[in-house]
C-alpha cells in the first residue's frame, strides 16, 4: 500500500513565562536572529523612546534623540 504524507498546521497556546530568558535568546540565536539582546537595557530604551515620542508629539526637534535610540538598540549609526 502506498504511503501518504500530509502537512498539518496546529495552533498551540504557549506561555513565554514558562521559558527562561536564556532559552529564548538561544532559540533566537539558533534561528539566526540577532535582536541585540545583550547589552541593551529595555528600561533605558523605553525611556529614550518616550523622550522621542514626547518631543515629536509637541512638535519639537527630536533627530538627535532618535539617532541615539537607534544607535543604542541597533548599534548602528544612521
Amino acid at each position: 500500500m502506498p504511503s501518504i504524507c500530509k502537512t498539518v498546521d496546529v495552533d498551540v497556546d504557549i506561555d513565554l513565562d514558562d521559558f527562561d530568558d536564556d532559552e529564548l535568546i538561544e532559540e533566537l540565536d539558533r534561528r539566526g536572529r540577532d535582536y541585540n539582546t545583550r547589552g541593551v537595557d529595555g528600561d533605558e530604551a523605553r525611556v529614550m523612546l518616550e523622550t522621542v515620542y514626547r518631543l515629536r508629539r509637541t512638535g519639537q526637534k527630536h533627530d538627535v534623540e532618535l539617532d541615539q535610540l537607534i544607535y543604542y538598540v541597533l548599534g548602528k549609526i544612521v
